[in-house]
Order: C-alpha cells, then structure tokens, then sequence
C-alpha cells in the first residue's frame, strides 16, 4: 500500500509541476504578444500558481493518500490556461479569478477535510435533494434573483453575484445517485413491451418524468437549455449504468426530443437559439442578435487555423462575453487546432481517470456517484464546446475549471475533492484485500 501511495503522489506532484510551467509559459507569452515584453508579475504568478496546486497536493497526500494521481493536475492545467485567457481578454478579471480560484483550492481541501467517507452522504440523499431544488428556486426570489441576457440562473446577496444552479447540479447529482442505490432494482425489473422495448411497472417509471417534467421546468422558466440538457442527460446515464437497461436511455431520449421539440414551437426564446444555430448566416436579424457570437466564433477558429495566432496576437476581444460562454472559440483562435485538442485531451484524460474510478468502485453509491460526477464535467464541456463548433445550439453553460466565473470554479473543485474521495476509498480497500489475500496464500 505504501508504494503505491508513494508511487501516486510522486507522479502527482510532478505533473503539477509540469503544469505549472506550462501555465506560467503561456502567461508569458500573452504578456509578449501584447506588449512585447514579459509581464512584471511573471514570477509572483508562477508562485502563486504552484503555491495553491502544491497546497491542494499536500491536502490530498494527507487526506486522501491513495488517490488517482491524474485529477488534480488535470484540473490545475484547465484552471490554469483558463486564468491565462481571461486575464489576457479582460485585465480587470484577473484579480476576481485569482480570488476565485484561491477560494475552490480552499473548499477542495474543506470537502477533504469534511468527507472522509464517500457513503455518508447517501444517507443525506433526500437533504441533498432539498438543497437542490431550493438552490435552483433561489432565482426567482424577489431582491435576490435576477436575470441577465435573458437567463434567469443569477442571484445578489450585498456585492455578490452567483449562479446557484451551479451547486444545485452537484446536489442533485448526489441525490441522483443516492435515489437510484434505493431504487435500481424495482428499476431493472421489466414487465411490460412497448414496441421494442422492455419497460418496467409505470409507476416505476416517475422518477424518469419527474426528471423530464424538471428538465423542461428550467428550460421554459429560466430560459437555459444548457442546464436542462446537462441535468437530464446526468440522470439517463446513472439509470442506465444503475439498472444497465438500455431502454432507458433510447425512452429518455425521446423524451426530452419531444419535450425540446414542443419548447421550440411554444417557446421564442428556444426557437432563436435553434435559429442561430442551424443558419446563423442566413438571417440579417438572428446574424445580428442571437447567433453573432457564434458567427464571431467561427471566423475566429478559422483565423486561428492550425497552430494559432499565438497568445495575445488574435482578436477575440470581439466576440461577445469571450471570457465565459465563448472562451474556447478565444483559446482557439491563439492555440489553433493543436492548442485546442490539447484541452480536450485534458478533458479527457481527467473524465476519463474519474470514470476508470467508477468502474473499479464495488460500492454501488461510489460506482454512481464517480459515474455521475464525471459524466457532469464531461456533459459540461460537450455543451459548451459543442455549442462554439456549432455540433449544438450554443447554451449559457461554462467550460469547466476554464471560463471566467466563480460559482462554476467553487463547484468543480468540489467535484474534483469528491472524486479524489471516492478514488482513495476504492484504492485504499482494493490494497486492503489484495494485502488479506497475501498473508493468507503465506
């Protein structure tokens, strides 16, 4: 157990170097492509940039020293790059990015600290689904909520700004997967066809349109495809890997079409987004108003090509909120193609390490809970991103540990603590019974 604990936290923190360097080069870089000369600051932000990833690493040697040691670094990377874009875009940004990113570091070690065994907050599951829908209501509350650019997903408590639905996804995944350890197998169980598919006894079946009915909810009243589509499609895979009934997923995708469908007629501001995406060119008016962002995206893609203008050396600056909804159309531009897939890959190489953890999970909350958690960051930058190359309608949603925000930023270190969590506990008992096995064989 300890090699492989050592083993783990060696290849972390030097990753995390690894990363550092890279981030603090592509800040360099951004200061010569502006002005020609290295930032001042350079070496007070490379140190405070190790400062806080070396911080998380000893919070998780510490608290969760058998951990997957390919997380962390990833997420630091993706936070970091992201840091370099918006403080480049938008200087009076950097300041609260910095803050808001010292203060995810410091809830990351605070979920550590305080979730020491994954299963505990199963028994909370119907909590966490109070907080939930309370998290997503808190919108509409008079003199807290409001709306901007048309989605209705903000609230002001004094001076500060935030989007609750951001940990209102994280608390119902929890739910998500604390309901479906319950119920998986009144789910799994079917009893009646409907054309080619095995269906389970209907009033098995409320919980999938409670969660449509939901989906649709936000959709209309918040005006946020996005979160409607990520909570939904969160849930369709925790039943399908709960139950293994694909069904359930060709079912739940019919619905939300249907239901997407139906808002897109009914509904003006749906039909617009959709406008925009299928002919952003066509429409003097929606070329204007709704798709000008992506029309701007997609020339700065092109202007970026294969290698990219180089960082500080494009023109982003003219797509409307760069540094939130279309920051990847700007990494585009400056990295190209090559920059761009980097961060895919790093994308996937984080959901791909929280999903290796789901798979090796016994306990059925743990299995769900990874599963879920990652498929959240996954779903996260499918949307976004698929809404800048045009492959969706383009939605609201942030480009996890990357776009400017704070509420986004706070909850996916969360994430990244729980899945940490998850993978300690899962390696430490694997060690565990692999060590029981040996001194029996002896």
């Amino acid at each position: 157990m300890t090699q492989v604990r050592s083993l783990r936290r060696r290849v972390e923190l030097g990753l995390i170097v690894l990363a550092t360097i890279i981030v603090a080069s592509a800040y360099g870089l951004a200061g010569l492509g502006a002005t020609a000369s290295l930032p001042a600051d350079i070496m007070a932000f490379l140190g405070l940039v190790l400062a806080l990833l070396v911080g998380a690493h000893i919070a998780v040697r510490r608290l969760a020293p058998n951990a997957d040691g390919l997380l962390l670094p990833m997420a630091g990377l993706l936070n970091g790059i992201g840091y370099v874009f918006v403080a480049r875009l938008d200087p009076e940004l950097a300041a609260p990015q910095t803050t808001w990113m010292a203060l995810g570091v410091v809830a990351f070690v605070v979920t550590l600290f305080v979730v020491r065994r994954p299963r505990d907050l199963e028994r909370y599951r119907y909590t966490f689904l109070l907080i939930g829908i309370g998290l997503l209501l808190v919108p509409f509350v008079p003199g807290i909520g409001y709306s901007n650019q048309g989605a209705t997903i903000w609230a002001r408590i004094g001076p500060i700004s935030f989007q609750p639905g951001e940990f209102a996804k994280l608390a119902l995944t929890i739910f998500f997967a604390g309901y479906l350890v319950e119920r998986r197998e009144l789910l799994a169980v079917s009893t009646f066809r409907v054309g080619p598919l095995m269906l389970p006894d209907p009033k098995h079946l409320g919980p999938l349109l409670l969660a449509w009915t939901g989906a649709l909810g936000i959709m209309v009243f918040q005006n946020e495809l996005g979160s409607s589509l990520l909570l939904f499609t969160v849930f369709l895979v925790l039943v399908w890997v709960a139950t293994e009934r694909l069904s359930y997923l060709v079912l739940g995708g019919l619905l939300f079409a249907g239901g997407a469908a139906a808002a897109v007629t009914q509904f003006g501001h749906v039909g617009r987004r959709i406008e925009a995406w299928l002919d952003p060119w066509g429409d003097p008016d929606v070329t204007r108003d709704s798709a000008y962002q992506v029309v701007q995206a997609a020339y700065a893609m092109a202007h970026g090509g294969l290698t990219g203008t180089g960082i500080g050396l494009g023109n982003p600056g003219v797509i409307p909120v760069v540094t939130t909804d279309m920051i990847f159309a700007a990494i585009g531009e400056e990295l190209g193609l090559v920059g761009a897939t980097a961060v895919l890959i790093a994308f996937l190489l984080f959901v791909g390490a929280g999903l290796r953890t789901a798979v090796a999970a016994e306990q059925p909350f743990e299995k769900l809970l990874a599963t879920g958690l990652s498929t959240l960051i996954a779903i996260q930058a499918f949307i976004i991103i698929g809404g800048v190359i045009r492959v969706l309608p383009l939605t609201g949603i942030a480009l996890p540990f990357v776009a400017y925000g704070g509420s986004s930023l706070l909850a996916n270190w969360v994430v990244l603590a729980l899945l940490l969590r998850i993978s300690d506990d899962v390696t430490t008992r694997q060690l565990r019974q692999m060590e029981g096995e040996a001194v029996g064989v002896r």
